[in-house]
């Protein structure tokens, strides 16, 4: 296959390409700088110099299998690229083509903040968090068209390697004291970024047969949050950690509660999350972080 990932360099896109180059597929992936195209060709990632809001990776169109859209982007700039993308389609691609695959990837924060109620793939979106009430619209627009083959991906809370979101909270630690935004109690759904990556790698090749399929790439349990900050303390060497709220829109998401039990890749892909779960092997994924912010590292950003 022929794969191009928008957000190639990023904390999603950058494991999810390197496993698609090793499954034996060529991938190209879009570099904002010279530094960052220099990062994808020493992964043998074919880089496209270029943003998601340029042309440079539209003409690829004509000849691509599957696009995967891992970008953090507004509801305006999701709703353009998606459309650009159709716009690119109709025009370049012959009458006789398969129809494009396009993966989106959302998160599994539309389903908000809920420490009681279960949820899964297939459970209807009732209150998403208040800082991507947006995205379930846009999900909706990807797995319903006619125009391309439509996919979405809803990753979990994603750590491992220079620790994502989990950044914050890592860096607190090491100062010290970890501060947690939220309150006791609270679980968090997660996913290390290779495991999402092989989730990529399936649902790429078998994307002809999940068109208008919504998928969660989560790990099959949730995690205490109070049980990773005891574990953080250890690991760390902080003195103590403590919980304030959360003082805006995104902190109020990153703290919610969504009990996950992801079914959908497992019965359709074989998928089954491999790596130790996050308070497990926090003292790698710890030890990893601080690796990345070492003088000289390059921290891959979107």
């Amino acid at each position: 296959m022929k794969v191009l990932i928008l957000g190639a360099t990023g904390f999603i896109g950058l494991p999810a390409a390197g496993a698609l180059v090793r499954a034996g597929h060529i991938v190209y992936g879009l570099a904002r700088s010279e530094a960052k195209a220099m990062v994808l060709a020493a992964e043998e990632i074919i880089p496209v110099r270029g943003d998601v809001d340029s042309d440079a990776w539209l003409p690829l169109i004509a000849t691509l299998d599957v696009i995967i859209e891992a970008v953090t982007a507004s509801p305006d700039g999701a709703c353009n690229t998606f459309e650009r993308t159709i716009k690119a389609a109709e025009a370049l691609r012959p009458p006789t083509a398969p129809l494009l695959t396009y993966i989106y990837t959302s998160g599994t924060w539309v389903q908000g903040d809920n420490r009681t109620e279960i949820v899964t793939d297939t459970t209807p979106i009732t209150r998403p968090v208040e800082l991507l009430a947006w995205r379930p619209a846009v999900e909706q627009m990807v797995v319903r068209s006619t125009a391309v083959n439509g996919i979405v991906v809803r990753p979990a809370l994603l750590y491992g390697r220079s620790a994502s979101l989990l950044v914050s909270l890592f860096k607190s630690a090491a100062e010290g004291k970890a501060i947690c935004i939220g309150t006791p109690g609270g679980r968090y759904a997660v996913i290390h970024a290779d495991d999402l990556a092989d989730l990529y790698v399936r649902v790429a090749e078998k994307s002809s047969l999940l068109g208008g399929k919504i998928l969660v790439a989560a790990n099959s349990q949730t995690e205490s949050v109070d049980d990773l900050l005891r574990k953080l303390v250890q690991v760390s060497g902080a003195k103590s950690y403590e919980y304030r709220a959360p003082e805006n829109k995104f902190e109020e998401a990153i703290q919610a509660t969504t009990l996950v039990r992801p079914y959908l890749a497992n019965a359709l892909l074989g998928w089954v999350p491999k790596k130790p779960g996050l308070v497990e092997g926090l003292d790698i994924y710890y030890a990893a972080w601080l690796a990345s912010t070492a003088p000289g590292s390059f921290i891959h950003a979107p």
